[in-house]
């Protein structure tokens, strides 16, 4: 009967995969030193890699995304609120 699987948190993959990318240890000596075989370590190198330029496209994209989406809705909550004064004074 077989063991059950190992799930390593976010945080722990990337300090791994930031270690093999300094290259200072052998995949070998990391893998030793984590208990995690080197294929693993490499494919987790290899994914902060190509994912290391969305890291910083990410935040401008969703800072200026975000600021539209909170001003959008108070904007048109504005125009609503501007037209029930006008029907209220009609009214009164």
């Amino acid at each position: 009967m077989q063991g059950k699987r190992r799930s390593h948190s976010d945080k722990f993959k990337a300090k791994v995969a930031i270690e093999a990318i300094k290259g200072i240890k052998t995949l070998s000596e990391l893998a030793a030193e984590f208990k995690i075989h080197p294929n693993q370590i490499s494919s987790w190198k290899r994914q902060l890699q190509v994912n290391a330029v969305e890291l910083f496209t990410r935040g401008k994209k969703n800072k200026s995304r975000t600021e539209e989406e909170l001003t959008a809705p108070l904007y048109e909550e504005i125009g609503r609120l501007k037209m029930d004064v006008k029907w209220l004074k009609k009214k009164l």
